[in-house]
């Protein structure tokens, strides 16, 4: 039988983990994903995502976070994004993402066949002004060296976007 200290003790890590495990994501300032049809994203359709900034001056790290599955037949990913401030200023990027080793293992963490990778988007930025932004994320893979994109990548299951305060 226990004793009121032990019960107490118990009770209090129980709630001191609780704490632990709630404040792990204290620096996050915008965390969303959108899930994608049948694992499939077409080339045609962005994912866009929306956020209010009030703090202009904090430095921020963006990240893109793609979950893609077995499907996923790439060593790279081809993105372009277009970051759209809330004066109409917009900035456009084509970036690559190195997917998996070597050996084509994939580089994400997860245990089942679902990885996810957090990959930087922009490092240390202050946003520069107040109000809603706009990132746009649109996939720009191509096959065997063709200028025509692939219409219907899959093997993505989720894609995100992430902003996270730098301490």
């Amino acid at each position: 039988m226990k004793t009121v200290i032990q019960k107490n003790k118990n009770l209090f890590l129980v709630l001191v983990a609780l704490l632990v495990f709630a404040s792990c994501d204290s620096n996050r300032v915008f965390d969303q994903y959108y899930a994608l049809d049948n694992t499939v994203w077409n080339k045609d359709n962005p994912i866009n995502f929306e956020f209010q900034v009030t703090d202009t001056i904090s430095k921020n790290d963006l990240y893109i976070n793609i979950r893609n599955n077995n499907e996923y037949a790439f060593s790279n990913l081809f993105i372009i994004t277009h970051l759209d401030f809330p004066d109409g200023k917009k900035i456009v990027d084509t970036l690559q993402y190195v997917m998996t080793d070597k050996n084509g293992k994939f580089l994400g963490s997860g245990l089942s066949e679902i990885k996810e990778s957090k990959l930087y988007y922009k490092e240390s930025r202050v946003f520069p002004m107040s109000g809603n932004y706009k990132v746009s994320i649109k996939q720009a893979m191509r096959k065997n060296g063709t200028v025509e994109g692939i219409k219907e990548l899959e093997g993505i299951t989720d894609v995100g976007l992430r902003i996270e305060k730098v301490d």
